[in-house]
């Protein structure tokens, strides 16, 4: 078999799928792989399927063990579900990572430590415990907290919260990858203590980082956004990416270079194998020092996931070199993953590994065909004696074989990552492999400029001056062809995540597609392969398709004491975005959701008032989103936000509607406020909405106050819905009961916050709704509210996991 360790690692990784979703006890499942193996040892017919058999159930079993909860020390045990105050003992695991968010008042900084606990105190006193926690901690870390140092710290224990809405960054599957499943909230930075044991003097690795950023600064006359980038590529410093900084090379597809990955690991190898090879040490000796080196630059960056994969690789590659031994890039590939997977089996859903693997599985298989094309496209006629072409006609094939080459590589890495860069990141970027023809070579020559100040260091000043000030021209230079590449009509857009069974027949049609371009033997059985999947990914697609025109999904969403209302599919009609929330609301959070529903543009954006936490955000999102039409009341708001935001739209006539009572705009119906309605508070100008799609009716009421829902029981009774969605008014309760009376709901949704407090549902209003009987949602605790509407009924979900659909009967 030319490549055994492939099928190994399929089976392999087909043992951890099945242990992500079913988890028997481990003891069945190690028993039951040594009976197959006992088994396989007998020769027979059913050997090698016993042996596949074997290696899927060995995988099995390590997720199953990974993630089992086999001992009562168990923090999951421990602690169970609920939010608990406590204190923790341990050893800090990994280095601190700095979290800046940018906001209009300042910036906010959060330090996240990752703790491999020993001990829990509670109530009961200090008991031994086992599990990792995520710390989270407002302000800067004190640096003795280093990796290795025993701490206790105090804070609120509990299970990371949910995602805020569908699309949304799962946190707490993001951990659970990492083997977290708590997080610890501390106060401050005092609650953080030394415990006993603890040391003077960091690690080794620690004072490497506290010694190469200050040297890559040297001779640069600020700390800027190229020198930050810098620390990133070269030493993994994850604060450089705050704000949109990463937008920009996100979107161009050249974010891989911040990664210690393989390309790095790659280059400082092949620096050090050159400098040894020129002093005449044998490949043995060379695979001696290098290994060891690039493990310690793993180590000394944080021991990142992306580092350690690149670094098994390559030893496994330097190491087959070194012992002089035929390589094939395929079966290296494939042992790289078997090990990495066997020590820690969670990295199979890590997207970095994901990437890693795939995208270099992509280029073994495409590039070589490509690279042969190449040749055969640009070989001179056979017939011609090499001494009748001229030199400069060979440098020119040459020059061109090689950018073609380049062109080829960049290609295929593209198409490795286009599946799982609309999963993790929503983006389908086409500029990607242009971009990073001109941007990976600068990077390459900023991380060289990097590791050649980090060589001269302290003891040649002169060149590590030089090497920092061209290692800041190509960062920024690499900055500038992301930000340009970007603005290329088309360079890229922003789309829905696509099921991993479309990923799995993408890649499936890709493997067989290539197999069969450049395998005559089994050309025909893989191009049938790659026929079928295209086929089946095509009547997914389709099928998708279908589904979405025939559903409306509403989202609320909660803005921190605002709300929006996004709507869409059904048709085109029903496209909308009501509110938008607060300025710093509209970065953090609707920002994100909006790329996750694959909105480029906004067709409408509806305003129903005109606070801050509701349009406040407004400008911010038409730079990223540019609005076509925006709809609002005849009412007046004293907001400057609001009213320079329709100022500017009111250049364009066009551009901007006023609605009137009883007006309607796709599925949506104007009930408030009438022409003759004006108030002095602004709550009591909202405007109020109510929506009809298939079978159901869904009640707007925005930030009403008392005021406004006086006229608008005045002017009508007919108020009913099955879902009624209400936000807190600045003064007063929501909902008074009358006006639910008038709705008759089948279910309430109270769209409050846990920051700022007033924006928070008290114990009086829970109360009174509570009196009513109808169930009621407060998004505080219950996240975003989707509403999936079909011909057939509709259904409402929330991110904590409740369900109703259209058979709740009202009260």
């Amino acid at each position: 078999m030319k490549r055994p360790l492939a099928g190994v690692i399929l089976s392999y990784a087909g043992g951890i799928v099945l242990g992500h979703f079913w988890q028997p006890p481990p003891v069945a499942l190690w028993g039951g792989a040594l009976a197959v193996a006992a088994l396989a040892g007998w020769r027979g017919k059913f050997q090698v399927w016993l042996l596949w058999l074997l290696v899927l159930l060995s995988g099995w079993a390590n997720i199953v063990t990974h993630t089992a909860v086999l001992s009562p020390r168990d923090l999951r045990a421990l602690a169970g579900n609920n939010p608990a105050a406590v204190s923790l003992r341990g050893v800090v695991a990994e280095p601190t990572q700095l979290k800046v968010i940018k906001r209009a008042d300042g910036e906010v900084r959060h330090s996240l430590t990752v703790l491999t606990v020993t001990e829990l105190g509670g109530n009961d006193g200090w008991q031994s415990a086992q599990g990792r926690v995520m710390v989270m901690t407002p302000g800067t870390l004190d640096a003795r907290f280093f990796p290795g140092q025993p701490v206790e710290v105090s804070g609120a224990l509990a299970l990371p919260a949910p995602p805020l809405a569908e699309g949304l960054l799962d946190y707490r599957e993001y951990l659970r990858t990492r083997d977290i499943y708590y997080e610890l909230k501390a106060n401050a930075t005092n609650d953080w203590h030394l415990a006993a044991g603890a040391r003077d003097r960091p690690p080794l690795t620690q004072r490497f980082l506290g010694w190469a950023q200050p040297a890559l600064a040297r001779g640069l006359p600020a700390e800027d956004e190229p020198l930050r980038l810098i620390w990133a590529m070269t030493l993994g410093w994850r604060t450089a990416f705050t704000g949109d900084i990463g937008d920009p090379f996100l979107r161009a597809g050249t974010m891989h270079m911040f990664a210690i990955d393989g390309l790095r690991i790659a280059l400082v190898s092949g620096m050090i194998i050159t400098l040894l090879r020129v002093l005449q040490l044998s490949r043995a000796l060379c695979g001696a020092v290098c290994v060891p080196v690039i493990w310690f630059y793993s180590a000394a960056t944080g021991w990142e996931p992306s580092a350690i994969r690149a670094s098994v690789m390559m030893t496994i590659i330097i190491a087959g070199w070194a012992l002089k031994r035929p390589s094939d890039l395929l079966n290296s590939l494939a042992a790289a993953a078997f090990i990495i997977l066997a020590w820690n089996p969670l990295q199979l859903f890590q997207a970095g590994f994901q990437l890693s693997f795939l995208v270099v599985l992509t280029i073994a298989l495409m590039l070589p065909p490509l690279n042969d094309l190449i040749d055969q496209l640009l070989q001179f006629d056979p017939l011609v004696p090499e001494a009748l072409i001229s030199k400069g006609r060979r440098f020119r094939v040459w020059l061109l074989r090689h950018g073609l080459r380049y062109l080829a590589l960049s290609l295929a890495a593209w198409v490795g990552s286009l599946p799982l860069s609309a999963k993790y990141f929503n983006l389908f970027s086409p500029i990607s492999p242009l971009a990073n023809v001109v941007a990976v070579p600068l990077g390459v020559l900023a991380l060289m400029s990097n590791l050649g100040s980090l060589v001269c260091g302290a003891w040649y000043p002169f060149a590590t001056v030089l090497f920092n000030h061209s290692a800041w021209f190509f960062m920024l230079a690499m900055t500038r062809v992301s930000e340009l590449a970007t603005r290329v009509p088309g360079a890229y857009w922003y789309v829905t995540a696509p099921s991993w069974t479309l990923i799995a027949l993408y890649y499936l049609v890709v493997a067989a597609g290539l197999t069969a371009w450049v395998n005559v033997a089994q050309r025909k059985q893989a191009a049938s392969i790659a026929m079928v999947s295209l086929l089946a990914a095509a009547a997914i697609g389709l099928w998708d398709c279908e589904a979405a025109r025939r559903t409306v999904t509403v989202t609320v969403l909660p803005l921190s004491g605002g709300q929006a209302v996004f709507t869409e599919g059904g048709g085109s009609a029903n496209e909308w975005l009501i509110n938008c929330g607060s300025d710093s609301a509209m970065d953090t959070t609707l920002k994100p959701f909006l790329r996750a529903r694959g909105v480029n543009r906004l067709h409408r954006l509806l305003l129903t008032t005109g606070d801050a936490a509701s349009c406040g955000g407004a400008e911010r999102l038409n730079e990223l989103f540019p609005v076509n039409k925006l709809y609002t009341s005849g009412a007046h708001f004293r907001s400057a936000t609001y009213g320079g935001f329709v100022d500017e739209f009111d250049q364009s006539p066009a551009r901007h509607e006023i609605l009137k009572l009883n007006d309607q705009i796709g599925g949506w119906q104007v009930l408030h406020p009438g022409s003759a309605d004006s108030f002095p508070r602004g709550d009591d100008n909202a405007l109020v909405l109510r929506g009809r799609f298939y079978q159901s009716t869904i009640l707007l009421l925005s930030d009403l106050g008392r005021d406004g829902k006086s006229a608008l029981l005045a002017r009508t009774n007919d108020l009913r819905a099955d879902v009624v969605v209400a936000g807190l008014p600045s003064q007063g309760e929501p909902l008074c009961d009358d006006l639910i009376r008038a709705a008759q709901p089948k279910i309430i949704v109270i769209v409050d916050a846990e920051y700022p407090v007033q924006r928070r549902a008290g114990p009086k209003l829970k109360a009174r709704l509570a009196r009513s009987g109808i169930p009621v949602i407060y998004t505080r605790a219950a996240g975003a509210v989707t509403i999936v509407e079909r011909a057939g009924g509709w259904e409402l979900r929330t991110m904590d996991g409740e369900r109703f659909n259209s058979s709740v009967e009202k009260p």
